[in-house]
């Protein structure tokens, strides 16, 4: 049977590459809908050659453009067509969405049922234990993509009943890894930009030169594999190559290692729990993989990893608040209006001045996460 898979952002990095395994297995797996905020150009290529039932885009004016192309395709816009659109027939939902723009869209399709094949990892760093619970109760998987968390998933295959004694979260270092926090200071776009080892959406990649990125996903391993925070390790993995690491109780450690493709996690979601050939190169030991190497992430320079397991730590809106904030200054930055390090400055500030409450639904989370916002703009006008 095909499979019937919604691409929520579909026109990014995940997404295209999502596109790329079901252009290669039409009899295993079928684009139902396609979503995307402003790359208009780019959805209507992807319409034509997968043929979609429907398409979300971010304003009406471009619906209305779309619909006049495409009068057989269904055309929603905005964030409620996000959430319309998880509510059709599908058989999963890949979430590949920017910052909590995801959380909705994730809520809606698993209450209809639909297995999540998850890339957004602000979707747990804001909602772990509504969305976790909720798909518990509705019995649909929540199946990793971010390279860090599918890898440690694989890991957990055939060990699903032994108990975890650490989980080794691995990341690049990005950028700066060995810089200091004075040479932080004159950061520029440009440079922050520019990652060593991915080619991602400007957020994330702002997300990994400040390490907040390795952050949210400390936070994103807790609800995805049911453990403390002091059992999430952070270790700075330069080659990317082990793509992380589990140590049972006995200090067996069984790691996932491989090139760096984002097809592989992609594929493992959609075919779960059985793999897809691939045409890919293999790793090879005696070249790229001969030397690998690990260090401690320099916590005293990157706050934001020290941050996230504080908001994780105290739990209920402090990591929306974390989150929130750090989506809002990352787009400061990008439009060069505050300096590289007033992110994670102004990050602890808003922490530090929130009282923390519990939100029990999207909408109480979505009003704490523009509550952040506004506090974190209003720290930065000072």
């Amino acid at each position: 049977m095909v499979k019937r898979i919604i691409i929520m952002g579909s026109t990014g990095s995940i997404g295209c590459q999502a596109l790329d395994i079901i252009r290669d297995n039409p009899d295993k797996f079928k684009a139902v809908a396609l979503t995307c905020n402003s790359r208009v150009d780019d959805i209507v290529g992807q319409i034509r050659e997968f043929a979609p039932e429907a398409v979300c885009v971010g304003r009406e004016e471009d619906a209305r453009r779309l619909q006049q192309l495409f009068p057989e395709v269904t055309i929603y816009f905005g964030s409620e067509g996000l959430v319309e659109l998880a509510k059709l027939d599908a058989d999963m939902v890949l979430n590949s969405l920017m910052g909590i723009s995801g959380l909705e869209p994730t809520y809606a399709a698993i209450k209809t049922g639909k297995d999540i094949a998850l890339a957004n990892k602000e979707t747990l760093v804001t909602g772990g234990a509504l969305i976790t619970e909720l798909c518990k109760e509705k019995g649909v998987k929540l199946l990793p993509v971010d390279s860090e968390h599918s890898a440690i998933f694989q890991c957990l295959q055939g060990n699903m009943n032994q108990k975890i004694k650490r989980i080794l979260l691995t990341c690049s270092g990005g950028p700066f890894r060995h810089a200091s926090l004075e040479d932080l200071e004159s950061v520029t776009v440009e440079q922050a930009l520019n990652h060593p080892k991915w080619n991602m959406g400007s957020k994330i990649t702002i997300d990994s030169a400040t390490m907040m990125n390795k952050g949210l996903e400390v936070i994103e391993a807790k609800w995805l594999f049911d453990v403390e925070p002091e059992q999430i390790h952070v270790h700075i993995h330069p080659q990317s190559i082990v793509h992380s690491m589990v140590e049972f109780e006995d200090t067996s450690v069984i790691a996932q290692l491989g090139l760096p493709d984002m097809r592989i996690p992609i594929s493992y979601a959609f075919n779960y729990p059985d793999r897809l050939p691939y045409k890919g190169d293999s790793l090879d030991f005696f070249t790229t993989g001969a030397d690998l190497h690990f260090e401690k992430p320099r916590t005293e320079v990157f706050r934001s990893i020290d941050l996230a397991y504080e908001a994780l730590r105290e739990g209920g809106s402090v990591p929306v608040v974390l989150n929130g904030a750090n989506e809002e200054l990352v787009a400061l930055f990008l439009a060069g209006k505050i300096k590289f390090l007033d992110i994670q400055r102004t990050v602890e500030k808003v922490m530090d001045v929130h009282t923390p409450s519990v939100p029990k639904t999207v909408e109480e989370i979505i009003a704490i996460d523009a509550y952040s916002r506004a506090k974190a703009r209003e720290i930065v006008g000072r």
